[in-house]
This record gives structure tokens, sequence and C-alpha cells, in this order.
């Protein structure tokens, strides 16, 4: 059964099957992380499947439901995102369980190929399937002690709906060699399963684990088996060159998660209160280093912000954004509309191991104004005046497109368009010409004006974001590209979540 959608750690339940004391898996979804994980209960005993790092949902639902968290399982060590396996552990008494060969520092218990876990009168079992990540497990779920069938798999970063684990994370093998292994772990187990078995993955569409993901939340072995690009016919080599070609640069934040999720990450209750800063405090904290982070909408930022700060809002995939572009240890002054929006800000860069927050200004914009302080803003131009512009101006204009450089093939670009992508931009800042007027879009929006933000930050004095992106630039300028194409028909499955976050 397909699970339904759930925003930021809302999760609902699935029965598994209608039996007279079904297993029930629950799935909670982090749509900022595209980050999916499960409670699994049956007879009284609860398993949770990659947790994310704020971990009361889960012993609050245990608590609901009056069952008792025995298992704690992650099916890798992540690089996108710090788990909460060691503050889950610590406060429900579970125990966690990893794939052998992790080198988890915590105390833990190795899952070999075959190992058993039992679970009321389920069983779950692991399956060794290195590729993603040397020590990947995915992990079956059979109901009852007799049964011969797994209802599900929990897939982990192995195997996702519509793709497969980016093949490039570990520090002693070539993103080749561990293509090589993923696709034994695919053909030698996934695709041995039955055709029914549910496929319950660890990330969704927008996940920088993946590039093709479907934003369903689960498939069926069968479903992949046809449908999934990755899954198709090929040799090992075929299917090495297929995973390896053109793969997106691994985000440089990636190893110290790894290294945080080894090490098991500090309870958020042990991270120190945010302060409140005074003005005069933030101009200090910039001085000594610290970037000024403002989380408000771009049309907020954009009438109005600090000199030299970053706008990455809360609306988008705002903590990715942030490690992304900041990393995990630059020290940050946060920017926020209210303290709801601070204290969010707090949490959701928590689960991704930014944690050096030097404080937030008291007030927000508001009392950076009152103090006098001086302040910038950025234009925010609609496409038909940025195509009028473009057209009278068109020497002294530069029109940056911060899309990858896949969202532009087949023609899907403005003509004249030059590319930068986003995570690239401030390593090519010298590419841009400072004289010029840059109109900056992306596909929607939120990437341009972060870009808009950086090259503000950076002293260019003639900035535009362009709203609406290249979506509405499409629509309003009669634009008709041929879109790029798509390797992954997915519309064979019900859609389930109308967006990721």
């Amino acid at each position: 059964m397909l699970l339904s959608h759930a925003q930021r750690g809302r999760g609902l339940y699935a029965p598994a099957r209608n039996t007279s004391e079904p297993m029930e898996i629950k799935r909670f979804y982090l749509s900022c992380l595209a980050h999916a994980s499960y409670l699994i209960h049956d007879g009284g005993e609860a398993a949770v499947i990659d947790p994310q790092r704020d971990v009361s949902l889960y012993l609050e639902e245990a608590s609901e439901l009056g069952v008792r968290l025995r298992w704690v399982i992650e099916t890798h060590l992540h690089a996108d995102f710090v788990s909460g396996h060691l503050e889950l552990a610590a406060r429900s008494g579970a125990t966690i369980c990893i794939g052998a060969g992790s080198g988890a520092l915590f105390p833990h218990l190795s899952l070999n190929d075959g190992d058993e876990l039992r679970l009321g009168a389920a069983t779950l079992r692991a399956l060794a399937t290195p590729g993603h990540t040397e020590e990947s497990i995915c992990v079956l779920a059979f109901e009852g002690r007799d049964s011969q069938a797994p209802l599900a798999v929990f897939s982990g970063d192995t195997l996702f709906i519509g793709d497969v684990g980016r093949p490039d994370l570990s520090p002693t093998r070539t993103p080749q060699e561990l293509a090589a292994l993923l696709y034994d772990s695919l053909h030698q187990k996934l695709l041995t399963l039955p055709d029914e078995t549910l496929v319950y993955p660890a990330h969704g569409a927008g996940s920088l684990c993946g590039r093709q993901m479907s934003s369903d939340s689960s498939s069926t072995i069968g479903k992949e088996r046809r449908f999934n690009y990755a899954l198709q016919p090929a040799t090992r080599e075929q299917f090495v060159s297929l995973l390896t070609a053109e793969m997106p640069p691994r985000p440089e934040y990636f190893q110290n998660e790894v290294a945080q999720n080894r090490a098991g990450a500090a309870s958020l209750e042990e991270l120190p209160p945010v302060r409140a800063l005074h003005p005069d405090d933030a101009v200090a904290l910039q001085s000594s280093g610290a970037v000024i982070l403002d989380t408000r909408p771009p049309e907020k930022f954009g009438a109005s912000h600090l000199p030299g700060s970053i706008n990455i809002a809360l609306s988008g995939q705002f903590a990715s954004w942030v490690a992304r572009l900041l990393g995990t240890e630059t020290s940050l002054v946060l920017v926020a509309e209210d303290d709801a929006a601070q204290q969010e800000a707090r949490i959701r860069l928590a689960r991704v191991g930014v944690e050096k927050v030097a404080g937030a200004l008291a007030g927000g914009i508001l009392a950076w104004v009152d103090s006098g302080k001086t302040t910038h803003s950025i234009d925010q131009i609609s496409a038909l005046d940025a195509a009028e512009w473009l057209e009278s101006n068109p020497a002294t204009t530069t029109l940056l497109d911060v899309r990858e450089p896949a969202e532009r093939a087949s023609g899907a670009f403005i003509p004249g368009s030059i590319s930068i992508p986003l995570p690239d931009l401030q390593k090519r800042l010298d590419e841009l010409d400072r004289d010029k007027t840059i109109i900056v879009h992306c596909q929607g929006g939120y990437r341009s004006a972060i870009a808009s933000s950086i090259l503000d930050s950076a002293g260019f004095p003639r900035i535009s974001n362009l709203v609406g992106g290249y979506g509405a630039w499409k629509l309003s300028c009669n634009a008709e590209p041929h879109p790029a194409p798509i390797a992954v028909e997915a519309t064979h499955l019900r859609i389930l979540e109308s967006e990721i976050r």
C-alpha cells in the first residue's frame, strides 16, 4: 500500500496487510531535506529506520501506540543530514544497528548480510548492499515468523523510486568501483525480490543523493524493474558508465556529515540558546568573519536587508543550501521574520550539522532600520519588464542563469543568457562584468534570490532578480523551447506528494 504525504515530520499510517494483527509502517517525511524515515511496529515492539535529528516525534508516536522502541536502524552513514540515532537510542533504550564495516564510534550492533532482528511476530532481515556507501544495507520486512516473501524493503540510498544512489561517497574507492558494487547489489540482491515487494527509500525528489528521483512515496520492485532507468538491462560496464557520466559534484559538506554521523550527534537540547543581538553586535560579528544569514522571503529581503547578508529563505531547501554554499563550520548571524522563524531556522540548520549560530538580530530588520544603519535593496523584476530591458539595453546587461546545465538542455533557456550554476557562483564571480546590469534567474525564483544576494554581498552594483524565473519567462514571453528529456517514466505511479520543498 502506498503511503500518503507527510510534511516536516508528520507521518501517516499504512497497514501492511489486512491481517488480524498487521504490521504497520509509518512514514515521516522532511520536505526540506527530501528525507523519509520510518517507524515499523508489530506485537508491541517498534523499530525506526533512518531517523532525522530531532527525534521526539518518534518517541511521541511510540508512546501513543503503546509500543516499545527496540531497534534504531541506519541503512548507512548519511552524508546529507545529521541523524538522531544516538539521542533516540539514549532516550528509548533501543539498540542502534548499522551495516558492518561502518566504523561507528558509538555502541551499536553491526549487521551482516542475512542477519535478522525480531520485531514482535515480524522479522527484519539485513541485506548487505554496498555501492552508495561501502556499509550500505537494505532492510527486508517479513510479516510473521514463517513468511517466505518479504512485504517490503527499506532501501535506504541504494534504490530510490526512479533512480539509484550516487556512487561517490567513499574516501577510499573511486566512483567507478562503488558503481560496480552497486550494480551487483541491485542485480544480485534487490532485483531477485518478488515484484510485489514494496520499496520504501530514504529520499525523494530534490535530494542530493540521486538525480532523477520521483516524488512518489513508495513503489514496488516490479515497477522499478520496469521503469527505473538505472535498472534497465545493461552490462556492469554500461551501468558504471551511465552512473558516473556527468555526475554532479559532491557537496563539500557531505564528508562532515558522515563524520558526525559516525561519531553520533549531540542532542538538540545540548545546543546553546540563540543569543539576541543588538545591531552593533551583529556588525561586530560580521567584521570578525560571521555571515549574516537572512531567512526572510526574497521579496522582503529585496526591499531592505543588511549590507553583506546572504538570503536563503526558509521556504525552500533552506538547510541544504546553507550547508552547500556557506559550509557547516561558518559562524552565522540570523535575520528572521519573527521568533518562530528564527527557531525553525535553528532546528533546520542543526539537521544538517550547522550549529555555529552566533546569534540572531533582535527585532529583525526593523531594529536595524530603527538604529539608523544603512540598508541595501535588490530590484525584483518581472519577466515582461526584463524582456523590455534586455531589448533596450543588450550591450550593458548580463542575463545570468544559475540553474544546473541539465535544466538548460534542449533549448530550455533564455537566448543570450550565460550559465553559472548556483553552487559555482562564488568561485566564478570574476567571469561577470561589474559594470553591467545583471539580471539573475533560475527556474522558479528561489535560487536566483540566493544568487542575487551573493552578488550584492560581493559588491555588484546593479542586480535584478527575475521573479518567477524561467517558468515566468516562458508564460509571459510565449517562449516554447523543447523541455529537457526525461529519462524516467514516472506517470505509472500514483502521485501522492504535491511538492518537495
